[in-house]
């Protein structure tokens, strides 16, 4: 056996030192997702100082673990409040939300668990067996084929949506797409709709956004209700023990590897070949994924939503390990979070390339070894954070509305210790509330929000290039196959319209 990996097991599963900082780290990941507004970017950054005083292993074990298990807490907010706790869980956020109003909290939970620790696990093999190879496909990408892979993000989020929907779905896309215009210009820096206020030339962060238009929206719903005297009540999700519980992850765990087998292994193909691309990840994994569960599946049946939520939450865990393969092999990161850990090998004197293979091989095999490790602890963990969190819908509403209205102010005003994200959270959970009056879905306003800025810095990055020349967008191979699929997307929206249209006609 390969001594490098010997040594690397060692440094793993003999040091006790590491298996405590991981199950310290899963808790903390675990409370930082599950409290809407504290993003595993930011629980990673605020990880740094104590990183410097672990050595490599210990220090990416931390981080791995924290941030896969924030990345799942993040639904935990989601399914029981309708606030997602990450921007990946906004994908789903509608969906899952509906399923805990039926009484199906659990099952969802359950289902988000096992799923997201399936995820991990394969991306993490993916990213041992193929990481050198994929790396390679992540260099393909020019500007203009990330231009068409937003634009296949934002279309998906179109399509995932009911029938008779999509055109307040394309509505709501626009709208969040406006709001990403705001502030200024990332290729011209061009101060756009900032009234001259000087707050508004960051733009709009997406992060409060979303918590007022997902959870403050929410509140006003409630209140809107309670004064109209609305006698609707939400289905309480009952009182269970960790028994049943670890019962229902297992029945997910057959049926993912079994019965989903297929989509369990696409879902995670899908995830890593996103993950790695920078500036991608999780987020648009979660978003393109339970776009083509529920275009595959067709049904709208609690199983089959289910079925698509547990696609989503596998591919965005696998989307993780993806987004090592450009860090570890070309020192690029694929996100803001393999940003962080750049600078915290560089601090341990790593130094990310494709050199790291042969000078510290003991140190890839500890971190491949990591990602499964941080995955498994991340079940018991886990099981306590839905045992606890399932607890939420059981609090009276004149309790928890406040609570919710605590999380909210706190998440916002967190980001950036400023005010004035608290009052972009206020405005946008009153827009929420409009749009949830009128039947507008929400998630295409995050998904435009967070997309449309890097959506136009590479369309006019690929436009300038090729001196303004439309065709300039398919001068490359990828480009054409990634147009095509954009075309495919479209069109399927509008053969899906048509057909609603003439229904609605002909009843």
């Amino acid at each position: 056996m390969d001594p490098a990996l010997l040594q690397a097991a060692g440094d793993v599963f003999g040091r006790v030192d590491v298996w405590l900082i991981v199950v310290a780290s899963a808790c903390y990941g675990i409370f930082v997702g599950a409290i809407p507004g504290l993003t595993a970017t930011m629980a990673v950054a605020l990880f740094v100082p104590v990183a410097y005083w672990l050595d490599p292993v210990a220090a990416i074990g931390a981080i791995v673990t924290m941030v896969a298990c924030a990345i799942f807490a993040g639904d935990i907010p989601t399914v029981l409040l309708r606030i997602p706790g990450t921007p990946a869980s906004a994908a789903y956020a509608d969906e899952a939300y509906r399923l805990s109003e039926k009484g199906l909290a659990q099952q969802v939970l359950s289902v988000s668990l096992t799923c997201s620790v399936i995820g991990g696990i394969i991306g993490a093999v993916l990213l041992m067996v193929l990481g050198s190879q994929l790396a390679a496909v992540a260099s393909w990408f020019s500007v203009t084929e990330y231009f068409w892979l937003y634009l296949i993000g934002l279309s998906c989020c179109v399509l995932v949506v009911p029938a008779g929907a999509r055109w307040k779905a394309l509505l709501s896309l626009i709208l969040g797409i406006l709001l990403s215009t705001v502030g200024l210009s990332a290729v011209h820096l061009e101060p756009r709709f900032t009234f001259h206020s000087v707050a508004l030339y960051q733009g709009i962060s997406f992060i409060p956004a979303m918590i007022g238009l997902f959870g403050l929206s929410e509140v006003f719903a409630n209140l809107s209700q309670a004064k109209r005297g609305d006698s609707r009540a939400r289905a309480v999700a009952p009182s269970v023990s960790f028994g049943t519980i670890i019962g229902a992850s297992r029945s997910a765990l057959v049926t993912r590897l079994v019965k989903r087998r297929s989509g369990t292994i696409r879902s995670s193909l899908m995830g890593v070949l996103i993950g790695m691309l920078p500036g991608a990840g999780a987020d648009i994994a979660s978003w393109v994924t339970f776009a083509a569960a529920k275009r595959g599946r067709g049904s709208n049946a609690d199983g089959e939503s289910i079925d698509a939520i547990g696609d989503a939450t596998t591919a965005n865990s696998a989307a993780l390990a993806g987004g090592w393969i450009p860090t570890l092999v070309f020192g690029i990161p694929g996100d803001s979070i393999t940003a962080i850990v750049i600078g915290v090998l560089l601090m341990k004197n790593v130094t990310p390339g494709p050199a790291i293979f042969e000078s510290q091989p003991s140190l890839v095999y500890g971190i491949y070894l990591v990602f499964l490790i941080a995955n498994l602890v991340m079940l018991p963990v886990g099981f306590l954070a839905i045992r606890l969190g399932l607890r939420l819908v059981r609090i009276p509403k004149q309790i928890l509305l406040p609570i919710i209205v605590l999380f909210c102010v706190t998440g916002s005003y967190a980001l950036n210790a400023s005010l004035f994200d608290v009052g972009i959270m206020l405005a946008t959970g009153l827009l929420g509330f409009g749009l949830n009056r009128r039947g507008v879905p929400l998630g295409p306003v995050v998904l435009g929000l967070v997309l449309g800025g890097p959506l136009e810095e590479r369309l006019i990055q690929s436009l300038t290039a090729s001196g303004g020349n439309p065709l300039g967008l398919l001068n490359r191979p990828i480009a054409v196959v990634l147009a095509i699929v954009t075309a495919f997307i479209v069109a399927s929206i509008l053969r899906r319209s048509i057909q609603e249209l003439r229904r609605r006609e002909s009843a």
